[in-house]
């Protein structure tokens, strides 16, 4: 159980000794005769709440309050005042006191007010506990001390605090945008809501405005009869992620950008507006100021989607980076996969520094895991990336036909051949740009087959 810290700044010895006696069973207590002393040791050991006098000799309570805001915003303070005087208050109020109290003070009332006040302290230490542990487990490709990321980091920091402005993701393929979008959306105060991630490469232009916006029963044929919410509806007081928004047909932008502009929409079929509250973050990694001029993007929802443009480097841009995401990787699969290695060998970690990261991170860490399931361990050798993923990388798709086509030998300790089925699909998507249609054709499998898979196996 979480024991508050309070601090009694009062000059009033009475006072001092009646609220520490009162509140010393239930929380740790210090006290101070003057603001002076308290914000003496404020900065190295913030108190959860301030018990502060207005009346201080010296630095009065008001100029006080200000200070410890200063240090730091999140420590609640409550105010007390001998004489309820009302400009006094008003001119306290206007920086930021969570409460005040009129001497002689009530204890009930008092200790009902630190309740409260503690009740909302409690809360914001639980956001940033989930938020923490969200980020620690779900982003490891933005490990790294490099300037270019750390500056990454810190902008998507600031950016995230809003709620609804719209955030434009650029980068190369395979650099994070998805995980940097569910980083704005956790590290924001929509966090509780859902994280909706759209592939907008992926949906058929027929079939993109339905699963956007959703559809009404009978909309059309083969609708399901009880209608459909879309994804937007599925944001809902959270976050809505398009990724590859320059792939959207320019019908589909037209009806996204009356939504950015107004906050309604129609479900197709439907004749009831529906309104919306979720933020949009888009990303892509085609150039769209060059898709504007060509006249397949459009200007107005440009100027939607960009408000805040966050830039992700490639990893061949931050290759002090590679070895530390290799080794979350690495640990990552050993866990994953019950395997066995500590460490990565010399020359692998120098073919890793220098190779040209096309793929940027999804290749490093495709690359991490098929060695792990090659290699035997303890280290990770030139020989398990290079029998793994480069081999299979180059083999040709089977073809009856044309006879028996070769392939590595399965290890000795076996492989899963799921995840070998989840790697070609994954690499074929890749191929196909995330076209469902192309990658299926890559893969000789039909169209719905290969979505069945797709989702069994990516989750996608």
């Amino acid at each position: 159980m979480i024991k508050y810290s309070i601090y009694i700044v009062d000059d009033e010895s009475t006072i001092r000794n009646s609220l520490e006696f009162a509140l010393g069973k239930t929380y740790e207590v210090r006290s101070f005769l003057s603001a002076e002393d308290a914000l003496s040791v404020i900065p190295d050991e913030p108190p959860d709440l301030v018990l502060l006098d207005i009346g201080l000799p010296g630095m009065n309570g008001i100029e006080a309050l200000e200070k410890i805001k200063a240090i730091d915003y999140n420590v609640l303070v409550i105010m007390i005042t001998a004489f309820e005087d009302i400009k006094t208050v008003i001119s306290a109020m206007k920086r930021g006191p969570y409460d005040y109290l009129v001497k002689p003070v009530e204890m009930e009332a008092l200790k009902i007010s630190i309740k409260n006040a503690l009740e909302s302290t409690k809360l914001r230490k639980e956001i940033q506990l989930l938020q923490e542990k969200y980020l620690k487990e779900n982003i490891p490709c933005f490990i790294g001390e490099s300037d270019s990321i750390q500056d990454v980091m810190e902008f998507v920091s600031k950016v995230a605090e809003s709620r609804d402005t719209p955030i434009l993701i650029t980068g190369e393929s395979g650099t994070g945008k998805e995980l940097i979008a569910s980083a704005i959306h956790y590290k924001s105060p929509n966090f509780k809501g859902n994280f909706v991630a759209v592939n907008c490469a992926a949906i058929p232009k027929d079939l993109i405005e339905s699963e956007l916006f959703g559809y009404e029963k009978g909309a059309f044929s083969g609708a399901s009869a009880a209608g459909k919410k879309g994804m937007i509806e599925q944001a809902e007081h959270g976050t809505l992620f398009l990724d590859e928004v320059g792939d959207l047909s320019l019908e589909a932008q037209a009806k996204l950008l009356r939504f950015l502009q107004e906050g309604e929409f129609y479900r197709v079929g439907g004749t009831r507006k529906q309104k919306v509250d979720t933020r949009v973050v888009s990303a892509t990694n085609k150039d769209l100021n060059a898709m504007i001029k060509e006249g397949f993007f459009r200007l107005d929802l440009f100027y939607r989607l960009a408000v805040i443009q966050v830039e992700i480097p490639s990893l061949n841009q931050r290759r002090n980076d590679i070895l530390p995401i290799a080794k979350s990787f690495l640990i990552e699969f050993c866990e994953k996969h019950g395997k066995k290695f500590n460490t990565i060998s010399s020359d692998t970690e120098s073919f890793l520094v220098n190779h040209t990261w096309e793929g940027n991170i999804r290749e490093l860490r495709n690359l991490i895991e098929r060695g792990v399931l090659v290699g035997t361990g303890p280290e990770l050798t030139m020989a398990d990336i290079g029998q793994g993923p480069e081999k299979l990388k180059t083999q040709p798709i089977p073809n009856p036909s044309e006879g028996q086509v070769s392939f590595p030998p399965i290890p000795d300790d076996g492989f899963s051949l799921e995840e070998l089925n989840a790697f070609y699909i994954q690499e074929a998507l890749e191929k196909a740009k995330g076209n469902d249609a192309k990658a299926a054709q890559l893969l000789g499998m039909p169209y719905y087959a290969f979505r069945y898979q797709r989702k069994k196996l990516l989750n996608t």
